[in-house]
């Protein structure tokens, strides 16, 4: 009976899981960065759909700062950044539930040194910085760890490749618990 009761306590909840929302970012809401990512990625509770989602990126002043069109990888999307001055940069995304519920928000960092003068001429100038990897000098790489290969950016850095499912498990595992527990207490106190 108890895990019967269970079950049904979860059913009521997979509506709302197919209702889309932001889960995180890189960089994350409200970060302060130095060095510019040569990407911006979105990271969402559920599957995005390319036809229904809509980023951008813009920097100080609203100039765009989105480097190209982005790249849809299960429930993750990244974007190629293309930074300019130093200042306030927003991410905004509009996209469309599973359920049919429209889901937009954004996401705010900031840039703490702006780009160089002449990005154009990266060869000019490598003693500045103290022995940087220098795969390629203008666009900075991701402090994430993970190596990389020449190719399309698609977020590489998270060993996850799907939607999320273990904060739902964990829940659902206590709230059984926790009415098995109350269970075992009524017939205790029955007895």
């Amino acid at each position: 009976m108890g895990v019967a009761l269970g079950v049904s306590l979860l059913l009521p909840a997979t509506p709302a899981a197919a209702h889309n929302s932001l889960t995180g970012s890189d960089p994350a809401d409200g970060a302060r960065v130095a060095a510019a990512p040569a990407r911006i990625e979105l990271r969402f509770l559920s599957r995005v759909d390319p036809a229904t989602t809509k980023i951008t990126v813009v920097g100080p002043d609203n100039v765009p700062a989105a480097g190209g069109a982005p790249r849809f990888v299960g429930s993750r999307v990244a974007v190629p950044f293309k930074p300019g001055k130093a200042g306030l940069y927003i991410v905004g995304y509009q996209l469309s539930s599973s359920d049919g519920h429209p889901v937009k928000g954004e996401v705010r960092f900031t840039l703490t040194t702006g780009t160089p003068a002449d990005p154009a001429s990266p060869s000019l100038s490598p003693s500045p910085s103290s022995a940087p990897p220098s795969p390629s000098v203008g666009t900075a790489l991701p402090s994430t760890g993970a190596a990389t290969t020449a190719g399309p950016a698609v977020p590489a850095a998270r060993s996850d490749d799907g939607t999320p499912v273990w904060p739902w498990l964990v829940v659902a595992g206590l709230v059984v618990a926790g009415l098995g527990a109350v269970l075992l207490r009524r017939r205790a106190t029955r007895s």
